[in-house]
């Protein structure tokens, strides 16, 4: 795969969290409080929180985004019961998921869902054999940013920093494979709507 240079930079900095990062010690799963950093939709006050994390190299991130999503984000989000929230988890090849989630991450905010939803849906075509480039560049046309802020915001130690916390609190929350769905902080892996809507009212009904 041809890549920009900025992109083989930026996968060559932050390769090695992605690769030789230690498992957890923990033995109970702590899932990292939400902060302004993370990248949400919904209401900050909403009942329940919604924490994924994702890789948009993931096939599997790519099917829930493309199938579920929709459904989930008018049934939950725009009703005002959860709030949801994209946490990266780059996951193999490191040369496509890790400056994708840079592209996200340096979009601008209000934009970082429309970014996210274009990778994802363009995904399979890069699996299947396309380039890089062709990949990046209709995600960069809706990110609300210059490809040459997109590169210069991707090669700073911020964007890294970003990605790397992700990471780590993924980790530190016995994460590993993609995707993760935590609700009110507590691991779910039935990732089917009605498994989610199950989830979402235990937890609406615990508080």
């Amino acid at each position: 795969m041809r890549r920009p240079r900025f992109l083989l930079i930026l996968a060559l900095a932050i390769a090695a969290p992605l690769a030789s990062a230690p498992a957890p010690v923990i033995a109970t799963e702590q899932v990292a409080p939400v902060t302004a950093a993370d990248r949400s939709l919904g209401r900050s006050d909403a009942p329940v929180t919604v924490i994924e994390y994702a890789s948009f190299a993931c096939h599997l991130c790519a099917d829930w985004h493309q199938l579920v999503y929709p459904g989930f984000k008018a049934r939950f989000i725009d009703t005002g019961q959860v709030r949801y929230v994209f946490r990266n988890l780059p996951t193999p090849p490191e040369e496509m998921s890790l400056p994708a989630h840079a592209l996200a991450r340096c979009a601008a905010p209000a934009k970082f869902f429309d970014v996210a939803a274009t990778l994802m849906q363009g995904q399979a075509a890069v699996l299947r054999g396309g380039t890089l480039d062709a990949w990046y560049a209709p995600a960069i046309a809706v990110s609300g940013r210059t490809r040459a802020q997109i590169d210069a915001c991707a090669a700073t130690p911020a964007t890294r920093a970003a990605i790397n916390r992700d990471i780590e609190s993924a980790h530190a929350a016995d994460a590993h494979t993609t995707p993760a769905f935590f609700v009110n902080g507590r691991r779910v892996t039935d990732r089917s709507l009605g498994g989610l809507e199950v989830a979402i009212r235990a937890a609406a009904a615990d508080r």
